[in-house]
């Protein structure tokens, strides 16, 4: 899917390419490459054509994953990209990743002029938010377990490319822990 692609699907329209208010850049990025880096300003929104992407923060004790980015997904440094200000997470690319992007510049000046580029961005942000929301709500209610459980269900394509590590940073635990509960469910 592309970007305009997925506008489109976002809007419920049927718009050409050459509709789209805003220039789009192809960018590819191999696995292990740094996106945006800390403390870099985010100058662009990305959508994720093909690839996986983490999101992760620096605590006091180590670095943390906040949360992973699939095919067909909006990601950026959004804090950073909104302010203009220094980013407080790195996007680092998981898998070799395909990747358009739209700078900030160009989507700023969209939303001031084009009502369907508006509406699309208040529907990514609201969708953002929602993530954010039932992310943190996760982290309160749920056991490792089950939002191990959910992540699988929901992203079985690209579950097994996350090493564990990565996935019990993710979940806030121990590889070791991990691996019980991949033991538990697998048998």
């Amino acid at each position: 899917m592309s970007l305009i692609d997925f506008y489109n699907a976002v809007l419920n329209e049927n718009g050409k390419p050459s509709d789209f208010p805003v220039s789009i850049e192809h960018i590819d990025f191999k696995k292990g490459d740094v996106i945006t880096d800390y403390d870099e300003v985010e100058n662009f929104v990305y959508f994720i054509n093909n690839g996986l992407v983490e999101l992760s923060i620096i605590s006091y004790t180590s670095e943390k994953i906040i949360d992973f980015f699939f095919e067909n997904e909006m990601v950026a440094s959004l804090t950073s990209f909104l302010l203009q200000s220094a980013s407080d997470v790195k996007l680092t690319a998981l898998l070799d990743c395909r990747l358009e992007r739209v700078n900030y510049s160009d989507l700023m000046h969209a939303y001031d002029h084009d009502l369907g580029m508006n509406k699309f961005g208040r529907k990514i942000m609201e969708g953002a938010y929602i993530r954010k929301s039932n992310r943190e709500k996760a982290l309160l209610t749920k056991t490792a377990e089950e939002v191990y459980t959910e992540m699988f269900e929901k992203q079985p394509k690209y579950i097994s490319y996350i090493p564990v590590n990565k996935i019990a940073k993710y979940l806030g635990i121990h590889p070791e822990s991990l691996s019980r509960i991949r033991k538990k469910l697998n048998s």
